[in-house]
């Protein structure tokens, strides 16, 4: 009974406006006094951050910080697929026949993620991670491979929870959500950077409202304002996950997930 009268808030509060009225009060000056008990409830680490806290004159500034230089090294290795966020691995796996499954016990397809875009045929049979970002994490979006922008794409839609309660108890959340879709191509491929918006969640912005044409690999891409999630999904053929990542753990931008190769098929043209 008590899932089914949370669930049912939850629809009632999906509304643009609600996350509209939320956005508002954390962009205003009233929100300054709260940054320091935010801080301290969520644990976190100020030190890392670009500025002293009362220089942030609104929560949402203080929320969308920058980081110091060098508090976030890229991996070393050229070809490696790059975390784009600080986050926590809420799913993880092959993609198989363009089918994302049991993520919190909920399967996806390409087609409703990618809603439609041609696009989805080349992750049918790719790898995908949903990345789950927390109030704790630092919120800003930045580019997993170097790479051109070949497209970008904004779904409009709900602005459901994406925490541990959404994905398990609200109907496809990650495929209902708003999303920002960045599809960029690398040496060897593509990968698809999916923003997907959630409750209280104002609004997904590129950094300084801008697409760029290029990327350079761990470039800040884009920010949330407040917590939400991203899916990554790598081209068919064109990548190899570590090993060592599972399901809860948590990952840092810069940190490689796996490397990034040629296609088998390709490489045996080339050894021909």
């Amino acid at each position: 009974m008590m899932k089914r009268i949370l669930r049912l808030f939850t629809e009632l509060s999906s509304r643009k406006w609600v996350s509209r009225i939320t956005g508002n009060f954390a962009s205003s000056k009233l929100s300054r006094r709260l940054i320091p008990t935010f801080a301290r409830t969520y644990g976190i680490r100020i030190d890392e951050a670009e500025k002293p806290l009362e220089q942030y004159e609104t929560l949402n500034a203080f929320f969308t910080r920058k980081l110091k230089p060098g508090v976030r090294p890229l991996a070393s290795s050229e070809q490696a697929l790059l975390s784009p966020v600080d986050a926590v691995i809420t799913g993880i796996g092959p993609i198989e026949d363009g089918q994302i499954f049991n993520v919190k016990g909920q399967d996806y397809t390409l087609d409703e993620l990618l809603n439609q875009s041609p696009h989805r045929q080349k992750y049918k049979h790719g790898y995908y991670y949903v990345l789950y970002l927390s109030p704790t994490d630092y919120h800003r979006i930045h580019a997993p491979v170097g790479g051109k922008t070949v497209e970008t794409e904004h779904v409009a839609g709900r602005v459901y929870p994406v925490n541990d309660f959404g994905l398990r108890h609200m109907p496809r959340v990650l495929s209902r959500n708003e999303r920002l879709i960045t599809y960029l191509r690398h040496t060897v491929g593509e990968v698809a950077v999916v923003k997907v918006g959630a409750l209280n969640v104002s609004s997904i912005r590129y950094v300084d409202d801008v697409t760029l044409p290029q990327y350079e690999r761990g470039q800040e891409l884009a920010y949330f304002e407040f917590g939400s999630t991203v899916v990554l999904l790598t081209e068919t053929g064109t990548y190899t996950p570590r090993d060592d990542l599972k399901l809860g753990d948590s990952v840092r931008v810069g940190e490689a997930l796996g490397e990034l190769h040629t296609k088998p098929e390709r490489a045996a043209t080339v050894r021909k």
